[in-house]
C-alpha cells in the first residue's frame, strides 16, 4: 500500500496497444461496506503485474476501513486513495474517477486498460481471459451511452437545471439554464472499461474543463458525464455500447429459482463481471461462476449486441 501523492500527469501518446503481450489493467474498485466481499473480489482479479487502486468511503466505519488497509498492506502493487466525501447524486462521484485515472497514471506507463469496479462487484472470468478479450479489442473502451434527449427525455431536468451540491446533499434551490451549445447530452451507466489513451485525454485535456464546468451544478452526473464527454469527440469511433456487466436485479429476478436462467443468459454474451453478488444467498451462481471461470468467452459480435442494446435503451 503507497501513499496517495499525485504527480504532474504524462502527455498523451496515441502509442496504440502492444501487438502481442497481453494488456495490463489498472482496477479502480469504490469499498464502502462489506469488505470481506471486497477481499473475496480482490483475491480474484489480483495479479502481481496489473495496479490496484481503492477508494474507501469516508462514511465507512473506521473498523472497515482497518480490516481493509490491513488486509492490502501485503499487496505492493494496491494503492489507496485519499477519501472524498460522496453526497448522493453529486458531481464528487465524478471527480473520484477522475482523481483515480490521474492517480493510476501517475503510478505506471505499464497499463493499457482502466477498469473501475464497485465492492460488490465480482469477475466472471479469469484475468487471463479478460486480459486476451481486451488485448484483441484494438483500443476499444466499453460504456453504455443513450441519446438522453431521444431516449431519456424524462431525465433532462438532471441537466437543465442548475444543481448546487452543498456538504452532504444536493440543495433544493435550483433554476432552469441553457444547455451547453452544440453538444447533445448522453447519459448511461457508471461503470467503464478505457484505454489508457480515453484517460489521458480525460485527465489533460481542457476541452474537457468545459464539461466539468457544466457537470458540476447537474442531478446525477456520474450517469452521463463521461457518456456525453467520450460522445461529443473524437473518441466516440471507439466506443462499444456495452459496459461488459451482467447484473442481477432482485427486484424482476428470483434468482434461487431462476438460477438456470440467469446462467443461459450469461452463457449467450461477452460480460466480464457481475454485479450485486450476494455471497450467501447466491450459491449456486457461484458455483457455475466457479466451473466456468476458465472457459473462453462465447463468440458475440459486438456490432449485433450493440444493435440489441439500442432497441431496448431503457436503463
Amino acid at each position: 500500500m503507497h501513499p496517495t501523492s499525485i504527480q504532474p500527469l504524462p502527455k498523451t501518446q496515441k502509442t496504440g496497444l502492444k501487438p502481442f503481450a497481453s494488456v495490463r489493467i489498472a482496477y479502480f474498485i469504490m469499498v464502502h461496506n462489506e469488505p470481506e466481499q471486497f477481499i473475496r473480489m480482490f483475491q480474484k482479479i489480483y495479479t502481481r503485474d496489473q495496479f490496484y487502486l481503492i477508494h474507501i468511503d469516508r462514511k465507512a466505519s473506521a473498523e472497515i476501513t482497518d480490516i481493509i488497509q490491513g488486509f492490502l498492506i501485503h499487496y505492493p502493487n494496491a494503492y489507496i486513495l485519499e477519501s472524498m466525501n460522496i453526497t448522493s447524486g453529486g458531481f464528487n462521484m465524478v471527480q473520484i474517477e477522475l482523481n483515480a485515472m490521474e492517480f493510476l497514471l501517475n503510478v505506471s506507463n505499464d497499463w493499457e486498460y482502466f477498469i473501475n469496479l464497485s465492492g460488490e462487484d465480482y469477475p466472471l472470468k479469469s484475468q487471463t481471459i479478460i486480459r486476451k478479450f481486451l488485448t484483441e479489442q484494438n483500443g476499444k473502451n466499453y460504456l453504455f451511452y443513450y441519446d438522453q434527449k431521444f431516449y431519456r427525455p424524462d431525465t433532462l431536468k438532471r441537466i437543465q437545471n442548475h444543481f448546487t451540491e452543498l456538504a452532504f446533499r444536493i440543495s433544493s434551490f435550483i433554476y432552469k439554464r441553457e444547455f451547453m451549445k452544440d453538444v447533445t447530452p448522453f447519459i448511461g451507466g457508471k461503470w467503464m472499461i478505457l484505454t489508457r489513451d480515453t484517460c489521458c485525454f480525460l485527465s489533460n485535456s481542457k476541452r474537457v474543463m468545459r464539461f466539468e464546468d457544466y457537470y458540476l451544478h447537474t442531478f446525477l452526473p456520474a450517469e452521463s458525464f463521461f457518456q456525453t464527454v467520450l460522445m461529443n469527440t473524437s473518441f466516440h469511433d471507439i466506443i462499444v455500447n456495452d459496459d461488459k456487466r451482467a447484473i442481477i436485479d432482485l427486484s424482476v429476478l428470483e434468482i434461487n429459482s431462476s438460477t438456470s436462467i440467469f446462467e443461459t443468459y450469461l452463457k449467450s454474451n461477452t460480460h466480464l463481471f457481475i454485479r450485486k453478488l450476494n455471497y450467501k444467498n447466491h450459491q449456486e451462481l457461484l458455483s457455475y461462476i466457479a466451473e466456468n471461470f476458465n472457459e473462453p468467452l462465447p463468440e458475440v459480435n459486438d456490432l449485433d449486441k450493440e444493435l440489441r442494446n439500442n432497441s431496448n435503451q431503457d436503463n
